[in-house]
């Protein structure tokens, strides 16, 4: 055995050289093999069931979006909108209480509930404070909104 190879280093690398951990033995930058899944991340339903009932959780919540789209084009534009949000409340409260939701878990549970929370509330809010005629207002909202068109 060389003293290299005792020293627990190959020939190739002279002494006094540090070994980057992120090569192979070779030398070779080291390839990533994949990608671990989000918490949650798993089927929602067991391997032998049909593709769309094992990912029914993000169905469901692309399901209520894709017809708040269609309301929303057929001319009712708050309560579309108002559909809209609420899928993606949807999401995060699937996100936050079933523990496998498939493709739905993107980042970890909690920045998950978080974002879908956030959007959902603020895309309803948006809608229902919508003109003509809208069913909230917010004052402080209505005077940053004029002084930034004047």
């Amino acid at each position: 055995m060389s003293a290299e190879a005792a020293a627990g280093r190959p020939a190739d690398v002279p002494e006094g050289t540090a070994r980057s951990a992120s090569t192979d033995p070779g030398g070779r930058p080291e390839v990533t093999r994949g990608v671990a899944r989000p918490e949650g991340g798993g089927r929602a339903a067991g391997g032998d069931a049909p593709a769309p009932v094992r990912q029914w959780p993000i169905i469901a919540v692309i399901a209520g979006a894709v017809i708040g789209l269609v309301v929303t084009a057929t001319g009712q534009f708050r309560a579309g909108t108002i559909l809209i949000g609420a899928s993606l409340l949807l999401g995060a409260g699937l996100r936050w209480a079933v523990t496998a939701v498939g493709m739905l878990a993107v980042r970890s549970r909690f920045t998950d509930v978080i974002t879908y929370g956030i959007l959902g509330a603020a895309i309803i809010l948006l809608g229902m404070m919508a003109q003509p005629d809208p069913l909230i207002r917010i004052p402080f909202l209505e005077d940053i909104i004029h002084f930034s068109v004047r």
